[in-house]
């Protein structure tokens, strides 16, 4: 029997007839229903809670501020003595300062020297500026009138006492340490980290700074991989590099499970005679979803190995950065125990023209200048480089969609993934 070439095909990214291909939208649902929290809680103290996520809902432990205070250096009274139109008050001996608290209480007709941040003596519940006064040291000169309360803080007016001031989920910032500290609390409950298993595959690949055959490429992703887990906040725990070898690489697997509680590997996640961790998946009845409808990345194998969910990542560095994002980003969230990561999304006109065909979700290296998009002269998997230029990504949909110069597009910054 004669064999007969099967017909060119001249677009490598073309999707096969017949072949069901998840869209990234189906995908992600399925991961979001799928996946929970899986890491334990711990207590810190402030100082090593930075970048933590709160294990539970935190409540203030006092108000803020505890004590009504002056907003202002001036002069404090009350309101009921002041009248409209110009006037005069004698002063009483002595002052109120921030920690320095007037003790006595105030006469009715006076007012007392204050100091931002003081606390207002009992009764006392306005304060005027002193640009707007004149003195001789014993009385000050004014015009009226004063709205009640001017220039006062009132006692909890920012938080008060047992409110929820953050709540669980929350990735913990510096603002959010000076909001814990200003309202009495010292330590929090927090998610420990969640590890997450870095693993290179292929015997092409070689240790960066080492000697390296002419047939051998640099593992570009697992430096990259650990480093972008550290950034996020994760643990990531290198695993170094699996050769292709099956056995070997459900020894490395094993490994990781026993370390780790979500595995990221790069390279061997499609369907050619090497691609060992796409097979073991299968074999193994692990393979939750395969086909990725997207570009770059569409070799992508999402799976579990004895329970421990598995992100095959294609082996170009462009793609296995793309799938970390777009998939992984948010999968390590969730189980982390801050919820579900959706970008930032913004829209902006395009700097450049491109007709983009059906059927993919697409993502290109992008950057921002001037308030328009500018994307990578290539958008081929292999570009480094392109990482390195690019600030973030644009999102183009599924659908068609023709882009000239100004057409709005969906720029995704790469500092709203958290890098």
């Amino acid at each position: 029997m004669t064999l007969k070439p099967p017909p060119l095909k001249n677009d490598c990214f073309a999707l096969p007839a017949g072949t069901h291909w998840t869209p990234v939208d189906e995908a992600l649902e399925t991961l979001r229903a799928r996946l929970r929290p899986v890491t334990g809680v711990e207590t810190v103290v402030l100082a090593e809670a930075l970048d933590r996520i709160l294990a539970t809902d935190v409540v203030a432990a006092r108000s803020n501020p505890p004590q009504p205070n002056s907003a202002v250096d001036g002069y404090a009274m009350r309101h009921a003595d002041i009248i409209e139109g110009p006037q005069s008050l004698p002063l009483v001996d002595g002052r109120a300062a921030a920690g320095q608290p007037f003790l006595g209480d105030l006469p009715e007709g006076y007012v007392i020297r204050i100091l931002t941040g003081a606390t207002l003596p009992d009764m006392v519940d306005t304060v005027i500026l002193q640009e707007d006064v004149t003195t001789n040291g014993q009385s000050i000169a004014f015009h009226g009138p004063l709205k009640k309360g001017a220039n006062a803080r009132k006692a909890g007016e920012d938080v008060a006492a047992g409110d929820v001031i953050l709540p669980a989920g929350r990735r913990l910032t510096p603002a959010d340490l000076a909001l814990l500290a200003a309202t009495g609390l010292g330590q929090v409950a927090v998610r420990q980290p969640l590890r997450v298993a870095i693993v290179s595959t292929g015997d092409e690949l070689a240790e960066p700074g080492q000697a390296a055959r002419t047939d051998q490429i640099y593992d570009a992703n697992r430096p990259m991989l650990i480093a972008m887990c550290q950034r996020l906040g994760f643990h990531p725990v290198d695993m170094g590099r699996a050769p292709d070898d099956r056995d070997h690489l459900r020894t490395f697997l094993d490994g990781a499970v026993a370390q780790a509680d979500l595995i990221l590997t790069s390279g061997g996640a499609s369907a050619g005679d090497e691609d060992h961790m796409a097979a073991i998946l299968n074999e193994t009845g692990s393979m939750t979803l395969w086909r990725m409808a997207i570009k770059p990345g569409r070799p992508l194998a999402l799976g579990l190995w004895d329970g421990t969910p598995v992100f095959g990542l294609p082996g170009n560095p462009v793609a296995a950065m793309v799938c970390t994002l777009i998939f992984a980003r948010p999968a390590m969230g969730l189980m982390a125990g801050e919820g579900w990561h959706t970008p930032l999304r913004l829209t902006v006109p395009a700097a450049f023209s491109k007709f983009k065909k059906p059927g993919r979700r697409e993502y290109l290296r992008a950057r921002l200048r001037d308030g328009h998009a500018e994307v990578f002269q290539s958008e081929g998997s292999g570009r480094i480089s392109g990482l390195s230029w690019a600030e973030g990504l644009v999102e183009l949909p599924d659908g068609e969609l023709n882009i000239t110069d100004g057409t709005p597009v969906t720029f995704l910054p790469y500092a709203g993934f958290g890098l």
